[in-house]
């Protein structure tokens, strides 16, 4: 009896681990929402992660997270590390472009509750007298995380 329960659950994790290997090694997840504020405006929120307190979902879930800023003050080599409970985590983001207006992308580093390295883009498009934001963020999508 324990063999056969044995041997059930060795084929379970065989087929998982089949079914994981036919599976995408990378990832890219995409939002986007219209604004209505002009793009210089948008853009000004999110090239400063001093102002991400007023708008970022992330920093509702835990108002007692630990925050540090370093680098530049705004736009490229800006910054941002983070330090919270079990659903934020831990991490560390640093704007690596701007363009004016127009995107922004950042390197995201993942380091509690698992480790993840990936990429973050706000692309930032006129609409009329609105703005549409598209966030992006991509990067591997490994077998067995870190």
């Amino acid at each position: 009896m324990i063999m056969n329960i044995l041997l059930i659950l060795l084929l379970i994790v065989i087929a998982l681990l089949g079914y994981a290997t036919t599976r995408p090694d990378k990832f890219h997840i995409e939002r986007s929402i219209l604004i209505k504020a002009s793009p210089g405006d948008v853009f000004a929120e999110i090239e400063d992660f001093k102002r991400w307190t007023a708008w970022s979902p992330w920093e509702k879930i835990d108002p007692t997270m630990k925050r540090g800023y370093s680098g530049a003050s705004k736009g490229v080599g800006t910054i941002y590390t983070w330090e919270g409970e079990s659903k934020v985590g831990a991490g560390r983001m640093e704007i690596v472009s701007a363009s004016q207006a127009s995107q922004v992308q950042i390197k995201l580093d993942f380091f509690k509750p698992f480790q993840a390295h990936n990429t973050a883009t706000f692309t930032l498009s006129p609409e009329g007298e609105l703005t549409q934001v598209t966030w992006a963020m991509f990067g591997p999508s490994p077998l067995c995380p870190n």
